[in-house]
């Protein structure tokens, strides 16, 4: 009996050590296309990556052709486009953090009502929605009626990309937290909306920022509902109803105009530096403030 259950023992460590060095090998395995990605981007990226690329705005063709011939880094930035994804992305943060935070919270607070249910379904069907519809419905209903493209037109596209991300993230956060915060609030003579607004937000705080910045950094990078939408701009732009630049659209104009064609790399690099930026600084916020 005895040399059973050691043979037995065995063969579940033999096991686990088979699991463990497979699950290893896959994990490494998921991240060889990043560092792939990465080096590429260093490696084609890096000639371009100067403190012009942040304070001057995107050359034109011909004076990138003129670099070129002469054997020279390609003059301009991409100024236009950093103040453009900043100023789309503010405008998206504005109208979907609120919106998607209040609809999260309704969410927790009345599971098992049928418009809750309702809410929850169409949340989880906007987010598999292919973002280029999305730009062609906020075309209709924002860049038709404002007669033009523009920064506003982008922002409630991107906001609209957020709202499913922000709704379930707040929802699970606030369903995470033991009944006893809400139910001492309110003993101690709180209104629902003192309660929710100081108790419940605060305490699912490190839920609510995480998912938030994961909903930014998800849209930051996208470029088919801004085609549509904002369009984009060859100078800086400050105005939120006329055309707007940003880092995605920049990329895209550059590949498809061979002479500027370098500057897809350190474009593409400074965003890849955003995104990545954003979620290891969501996963440090996480951990920081985990809930209980």
């Amino acid at each position: 009996m005895k040399k059973r259950l050691t043979s037995t023992a065995k063969y579940r460590l033999t096991k686990s050590k088979i699991f463990f060095f497979a699950v290893c090998a896959l994990s490494g395995i998921t991240m060889i296309p990043l560092f792939l990605i990465l080096w590429e981007l260093v490696k084609k990226g890096y000639k371009q990556f100067n403190i012009s690329l942040f304070t001057e705005v995107a050359p034109t063709s011909m004076e990138a052709m003129l670099a070129r011939i002469s054997d020279s880094p390609i003059p301009g930035g991409i100024l236009n486009g950093i103040t453009g994804t900043l100023l789309i992305l503010a405008l998206a943060i504005l109208i979907a953090i609120p919106i998607g935070i209040m609809t999260g919270i309704y969410l927790a607070e009345n599971q098992k009502k049928r418009i809750a249910n309702i809410v929850r379904s169409l949340s989880d069907l906007l987010q598999g929605i292919p973002s280029i519809v999305i730009g062609v419905v906020v075309y209709i209903w924002v860049v038709i009626p404002m007669s033009g493209y523009s920064a506003m037109a982008g922002s409630v596209a991107l906001a609209i990309m957020m709202l499913p991300m922000i709704i379930r993230s707040t929802e699970e956060s606030i369903k995470m937290l033991p009944t006893s915060l809400k139910e001492a609030g309110l003993a101690l003579g709180g209104s629902y909306t003192t309660v929710v607004l100081r108790v419940l937000l605060p305490s699912a705080f490190s839920g609510l920022f995480t998912g938030s910045l994961l909903a930014i950094s998800r849209v930051m990078g996208e470029t088919a509902p801004l085609l549509v939408t904002a369009l984009g701009a060859s100078t800086i732009n400050w105005d939120i109803t006329h055309p707007t630049s940003a880092i995605s659209l920049l990329i895209w104009e550059f590949y498809n105009d061979p002479n500027l064609a370098n500057l897809v790399w350190s474009s593409s690099l400074l965003l890849l530096l955003f995104v990545l930026g954003i979620n290891l600084f969501a996963k440090s916020i996480a951990k920081k403030w985990k809930i209980q």
